[in-house]
């Protein structure tokens, strides 16, 4: 496992480190080569889930660990002028993940942080990458620092919260990803940035086109890294992380971390210190789960008479085709919803955000495309239209509700044959939702359709970098990789529509 020491020396040798202390091996029956056998293929499934436990273990021992008690910036050891420029944005109280890692990261030491969604995980890395860069000379014509991020979406909720605290420091913040066009891209890039935070697949076009080089990078952020993983980014993760100087300070950030992500801790990280504030099944103590039992044919009207609900709620299905048949049907009965998928483009999917975070539509139907990296704090209600792949799907989606102490309800609407499947992943998860059976105008669906406080419309959205706002998604970049429902291609595109040629293996979730 990993060590919490104070050592600080770092290898000068080049390419992957290897912490002192690794975490778990996975078998290398669980993920590559196609087993022999069905023993083979036990052996191997039952070898990562002993990685997983004992990753596990270890991030519970550092949670044990992870008491904080000093919330002051200050003295948690930020520099002045940033503190200042919280100060202006009324961030004046370091979150728990933030005070636990800070200390460590503005030491320069390696880092893996974990906290349930919603905790502040973005300033966690955010203010010691600005601080690290801020204290460096005038900016250089290549980046300093790198975040990789699984989602486009996750892309600009990083950029956003990063990019007015590096202006106040000088530092400049720009977001790459697919679906916007590339030629705008390399063209922001030229102008310099300091801080660049990219989906994988994008950046090594960018690099390919020499229109950026990472070999001046100082620190490198992977945020979500075990989504990465189950998307197939790896590879490329590890490939970006090759280009990267040695020696580097290097941070993981998730709501999960699990033996997927083992490796790259192994191979990458140099004596990292751990923190977490809750453990992986946590939940937010404020955020109630249901379930609400109801016919197929009922489906779509019980879902209707909820959404008519005076506040926001946020609706997820698992299929983009999926998604854009929901607003079709609730427009039906007079209920009003836009939807954000992998098939509209990067500024039609803004736009819609924009739209339900101002209050001007109070439903938004979403893939699983949204269910990391959307930050909007007052989204009071989320249901689960369509189950979840599995028990960290169902936290990520649930996590867009009761975010920074807020309260909020997460109901799964399910039909009477999913409902065996769907406690087991509630087990999994860890959280314990009350079942009731439902129909229209029933007390269970009618106390939701009169939940929440009626929403006060906002004004206009307006955003300074245009390079995200793309017209029509550019077709010179690679394709991403094929995959099943909820899936994404390697530039941060949900690509869950698209067909998997017979006998493919890729996008399938990892082990």
């Amino acid at each position: 496992m990993p060590s919490n020491s104070s050592n600080t020396q770092r290898r000068p040798s080049a390419g992957p480190r290897r912490s002192s202390s690794p975490a778990p091996r996975r078998s290398s029956g669980s993920r590559g080569s196609k087993p022999r056998n069905g023993s083979a293929r036990n052996n191997g499934q039952s070898a990562a889930r002993e990685a997983d436990r004992q990753l596990e273990q270890w991030f519970e021992a550092a949670a044990a660990q992870s008491t904080v008690t000093e919330t002051s910036f200050t003295r948690l050891g930020l520099p002045q002028q940033l503190v200042t420029a919280l100060e202006r944005r009324e961030i004046r109280t370091a979150m728990p993940i933030q005070a636990a890692t800070l200390p460590a990261a503005l030491e320069g030491r390696d880092v893996i942080g974990r906290a349930q969604t919603g905790s502040g995980k973005t300033l966690g890395f955010g203010l010691p990458m600005l601080a690290r860069l801020a204290s460096g000379t005038s900016r250089a014509t290549a980046p300093r620092g790198l975040v990789l991020v699984p989602t486009r979406e996750l892309a600009v909720q990083v950029r956003d919260a990063i990019e007015p605290l590096g202006h106040a420091l000088g530092v400049k913040t720009v977001a790459v990803f697919g679906g916007a066009p590339l030629g705008r891209q390399i063209q922001t890039l030229a102008r310099g940035a300091d801080i660049v935070v990219a989906t994988p697949g994008r950046l090594l076009d960018l690099i390919e086109r020499r229109a950026c080089t990472l070999g001046s990078i100082e620190i490198t952020v992977l945020d979500e890294a075990d989504h990465m993983a189950d998307m197939g980014f790896l590879p490329d993760v590890t490939k970006l992380l090759n280009m990267t100087p040695a020696g580097t300070q290097r941070m993981l950030f998730s709501a999960t971390l699990d033996g997927a992500v083992g490796s790259v801790v192994r191979d990458y990280l140099n004596d990292p210190v751990a923190r977490a504030v809750d453990s992986a099944s946590s939940h937010v103590e404020t955020m109630e789960h249901r379930a609400l039992v109801v016919r197929h044919e009922d489906k779509v009207d019980v879902l209707a008479e909820m959404a008519s609900r005076p506040a926001r709620s946020l609706l997820f299905v698992r299929t983009k085709h999926g998604a854009d048949r929901l607003v079709k049907q609730l427009d039906r009965v007079g209920v009003h919803a836009l939807a954000i998928h992998g098939n509209r483009t990067q500024s039609a999917r803004q736009k819609a955000l924009d739209t339900f975070a101002r209050g001007q539509v109070r439903v938004l139907v979403a893939t699983d495309v949204a269910a990391r990296g959307i930050h909007i704090t007052d989204v009071d209600l989320v249901v689960h239209v369509d189950p979840p792949n599995d028990h960290k799907d169902y936290m990520h989606r649930s996590g867009r509700t009761a975010r920074a102490g807020a309260s909020g309800l997460v109901v799964s609407l399910l039909t009477h044959d999913q409902v065996r499947t769907a406690r087991s992943l509630f087990n999994r998860a860890g959280v314990s939702a009350e079942t009731f059976d439902a129909a229209v105008g029933s007390p269970a669906v009618r106390e939701i359709a009169e939940s929440g406080e009626p929403i006060v419309v906002g004004p206009p959205v307006t955003r300074s970098d245009s390079s995200e706002q793309a017209p029509r998604q550019h077709r010179g970049a690679r394709g991403g990789r094929p995959g099943g429902q909820g899936s994404y291609g390697r530039d941060g595109q949900d690509t869950s529509s698209r067909r998997r040629p017979r006998g493919s293996t890729s996008g399938r979730r990892a082990a």
